[in-house]
């Protein structure tokens, strides 16, 4: 794996944009394929931005990499909108690293 190396996988329409920052960006449009790319890419970059969908898309590979430090896939809200998953997973590995939820509103308690 290469160190600092950043890709985006996700629909056309929610990815593109981020060519120009520089990340690596790769389209796709169906399980599949999100599957496939996202288990090739692990094997180099060290980042992964993935769209909800393909998390869930994508969602055993994405679970075996979780307890390994590299790489960190991180879900983000596609162009047409989030559903908050990407929420919900950082909320889960938050409590899961410090044994508390550090969100939990002051309504809810």
């Amino acid at each position: 794996m290469r160190e600092g190396l950043i890709a985006v996988v996700g629909d056309k329409d929610s990815v593109l944009a981020f060519k120009a920052v520089g990340v690596d960006v790769y389209a796709v449009s169906d399980e599949v394929e999100a599957a496939n790319t996202v288990h090739a890419l692990a094997r180099t970059y060290s980042v992964i931005f993935v769209t909800e969908q393909v998390a869930l898309w994508a969602d055993a590979y994405i679970k075996r990499y979780r307890s390994r430090p590299y790489p960190v896939i991180v879900p983000i809200p596609a162009a047409d909108g989030g559903t908050g998953l990407g929420m919900k997973l950082i909320k889960e590995n938050i409590e899961k690293a410090i044994g508390a939820d550090i969100f939990v509103d002051k309504e809810e308690k």
